[in-house]
């Protein structure tokens, strides 16, 4: 299997959205209570014009994806990023995650973000050692913050500095110039030799 990392367009929603639908219907660790349409996540791929949202390509079929998104929508909240990354199921345990996460996480320290934010459902001990393995840092618990399949769950967000914060920053590169910049291709990758893309029966 050949794999590979770029970022996402129309064409891979539907495959995105087969993979986020069983963590919708069946976990809480997204709090989503209906998976989203296509209409829903083309509208949500068109706002992401400052924030990256990669996807994870073995042998031509989408098998994960990571974006970045604003933590809120002040202006002064805007060198600050909420990250989150799906893969399905039968592709875990290869790299995948990681690579895609060592991409995204790069690519938004290039582009002048500052801090990068994960918000975690939990119990969750794999996302946690996940994060941790990147230098995330727990930031913050909400007990019972939401509640979903019959039971109350807990959340923590966690955090990580992805470059130092300037006296002066500079606005964050927009993704059409982003992908015009040689450490773009190199992030994906570097991100890419992570993913395990040896067949399996």
């Amino acid at each position: 299997m050949a794999a590979r990392l770029r970022a996402a367009t129309e064409s891979d929603l539907p495959d995105i959205r087969e993979i986020y639908e069983p963590f919708v219907e069946q976990t809480a660790i997204t709090f989503a209570s209906d998976p989203p349409t296509l209409s829903d996540l083309e509208t949500k791929l068109r706002k992401k014009t400052h924030h990256p949202w990669l996807v994870c390509e073995l042998d031509g079929s989408v098998v994960g994806y990571a974006y970045a998104g604003p933590v809120r929508e002040r202006d002064a909240y805007r060198w600050s990023v909420e990250t989150s990354i799906y893969v399905d199921p039968d592709f875990q345990r290869r790299g995948v995650a990681r690579g895609l996460y060592t991409a995204l996480l790069e690519i938004l320290g290039q582009q002048g973000y500052v801090t990068a934010y994960a918000v975690v459902t939990t119990p969750n001990p794999p996302s946690i050692a996940f994060h941790e393995s990147f230098g995330f840092e727990r930031a913050g618990r909400f007990e019972r913050m939401g509640y979903k399949h019959g039971s109350w769950h807990d959340v923590e967000w966690w955090v990580r500095t992805l470059r130092p914060h300037p006296d002066d920053p500079d606005e964050p590169l927009a993704i059409a110039t982003a992908q015009t910049r040689q450490w773009w291709t190199e992030a994906l990758a570097r991100g890419v030799e992570h993913v395990d893309d040896t067949e399996r029966n």
